[in-house]
């Protein structure tokens, strides 16, 4: 069982902003540097990391840029062009300036069904990291504790935190009697996590730093906080009090 990482608390959303792209981007070059000329980056959806994303779309250079896949954690499955999908958020936040230039692999596909489309997924994953992790992942944390699509109470999410299993992209359900996600999704899994070289939760507001800390000492077999530390994910998380 791995150490409760110390939250690194920021005033302002700009100084926290700023710390999150500089952990990534130092993860990025080394990538870079060690690998084979290229580096790795999966990103979460919402709101929350948009300031993030528009400070790496500027900060490392075209050429970098050019030498790096990108992909999501998780995806709704719908496509592009619906008002839901985290690739069309990624590519008005991240993908343009800089970085418009990286290779983008999508986790959603028009396969007949979720579990299909998570397996192309999973292909093209593998075939681009090539044995490796990750090379910086951005995670964010809902208000019930989920990251990715790790939901509490998902009939996938045992599945999705386990540990021994090999990394992999997972088709999610939706949740019945009003319960989340609303749409079918498509996430990695757990093991994906523990193999990338560095992994930021960033997180804002006091709600979400009491749900951190509540998390964090759960279960990790159904708390997926506590299964990141429980893991040994290398995880710097991130806060700000101004949501």
């Amino acid at each position: 069982m791995g150490d409760i990482p110390r939250i690194q608390t920021f005033s302002n959303v700009a100084d926290w902003a700023d710390a999150a792209q500089d952990i990534i981007v130092d993860a990025l070059d080394n990538g870079q540097r060690q690998q084979t000329g290229w580096a790795s980056f999966a990103g979460s959806g919402g709101s929350t990391p948009t300031p993030i994303y528009e400070r790496l779309a500027k900060r490392r250079t075209i050429e970098a840029w050019q030498h790096t896949f990108v992909t999501l954690v998780d995806e709704r499955y719908v496509p592009e062009d619906h008002p839901d999908s985290n690739a069309a958020l990624l590519k008005r936040t991240l993908l343009r300036h800089e970085a418009a230039g990286a290779e983008f692999i999508p986790l959603y596909r028009p396969a007949i069904t979720v579990d299909r489309a998570a397996a192309l997924a999973a292909h093209s994953l593998a075939a681009e990291l090539d044995g490796q992790g990750f090379d910086a992942v951005l995670l964010g944390m809902g208000e019930d504790g989920h990251i990715c699509s790790m939901f509490p109470d998902s009939p996938t999410l045992k599945t999705l935190l386990a540990p021994a299993l090999r990394p992999t992209v997972l088709g999610v359900p939706h949740g019945r009697d009003g319960a989340a996600p609303s749409l079918e999704r498509l996430t990695i899994n757990l093991p994906y996590l523990m193999s990338a070289r560095r992994v930021v939760l960033a997180i804002s507001g006091a709600a979400k730093r009491a749900v951190f800390e509540r998390e964090a000492a759960g279960d990790p077999a159904v708390q997926p906080i506590a299964a990141l530390i429980a893991a040994d994910v290398p995880l710097d998380v991130l806060w700000t009090e101004k949501a």
